[in-house]
């Protein structure tokens, strides 16, 4: 009998241990990354260098999956619904925070809240570019600014989607420079990229790594950036501020997951993008595309996210409801 007790609580043991055992083991299996935007915007630009490192130091292939739509809401709201076990992750962008407030403002149930998410760490941040076509009539922001108010509303740029990130610097430019101008809002910015180069549209705010390859190509010509000072890597391009007009907005990127995540993998996870930040690959991957790392571990992002989410609150509610086109 005792023999049988004590067999018995021998297996008890093995079957508790097995929840902290395949615990420990994360992650045993690849793990997906949702982009929500199309390949060739910020989001996309930042992810996949960031996925590929990660992978190599978690030993599990870590996988860009791009889901576009809404502004960057498809992709949100499918990772905010994915199985918290850390096997969905989220590279978003700024407009995480917006889109909640802009789907209130158009009289709609908001597609994920803020708070379906747990901040693991913010990995870039730029100030937004305006460009314009190199071979168009724009040479200075003046002679933007002049023209849009020559003819209000007929001056067209696009977006990454209705109250995108890109679409909240455009608007925000206008409030500042007292000018109307024609938003066309496309599925992420690497199709509006493609249409300003194909004369679809005559202008757009554009993260600096998805701009500056055509900018040197001599494709695209950079305005001014949203900036409080000039890019590094942009010298000769002048901030709005410095221009004179209080227009301000930073594009950034950061990691998310469900927020329901097990605090011991996500400590895992914001462990590994500490160690991607400081990886000699990742840093040269990042140079090439010309984008700062600008890493932040979950509790100084979560700061940096509360703060950033109210400032764009205000700045989306002085837009109010706008047409979708």
């Amino acid at each position: 009998m005792r023999r049988k007790a004590s067999l018995l609580t021998a297996f008890l043991g093995v079957l508790a241990s097995q929840p902290a055992t395949a615990q420990e083991a994360y992650p045993t299996r690849p793990i997906q990354m949702v982009v929500p935007f199309p390949p060739g915007g910020v989001a996309d630009i930042t992810g996949r260098p960031t996925a590929q490192v990660m992978g190599r130091l978690l030993k599990q292939s870590v996988v860009v999956v791009n889901k576009p739509g809404a502004g960057g809401s498809v992709g949100a709201a499918s990772a905010a619904r994915a199985t918290p076990d850390g096997y969905t992750i989220l590279m978003a962008l700024s407009s995480i925070s917006v889109l909640p407030v802009a789907d209130r403002l158009q009289g709609r149930p908001p597609a994920y809240e803020l708070d379906q998410f747990a901040p693991l760490a913010l990995i870039s941040a730029d100030p937004t570019v305006l460009v314009v076509r190199a071979d168009g009539p724009y040479r200075t922001l003046k002679d933007f600014v002049e023209a849009a108010k020559a003819k209000p509303g007929t001056i067209n740029y696009g977006s990454s989607g209705v109250y995108g990130t890109l679409h909240v610097a455009m608007e925000i430019l206008a409030g500042a420079a007292d000018i109307k101008l024609f938003h066309i809002p496309y599925q992420g910015g690497g199709p509006a990229v493609a249409a300003l180069l194909g004369g679809q549209i005559e202008a757009l705010a554009s993260g600096p790594s998805a701009a500056i390859g055509q900018i040197k190509a001599g494709k695209m010509r950079a305005l001014a950036v949203w900036g409080d000072k000039r890019l590094a890597s942009m010298p000769d391009v002048p901030s709005m501020k410095e221009l004179g007009y209080d227009a301000t907005f930073y594009i950034w990127s950061g990691l998310f997951a469900p927020a329901a995540t097990p605090p011991a993998i996500l400590a895992t996870l914001r462990d590994a993008a500490r160690r991607t930040a400081e990886d000699a690959e990742f840093k040269e991957i990042m140079a090439k595309v010309e984008t700062p790392i600008a890493y932040l571990d979950a509790p100084e992002f979560k700061t940096f996210l509360d703060r950033d989410a109210a400032r764009l609150k205000t700045a989306v509610e002085r837009i109010g409801k706008v047409p979708e086109n």
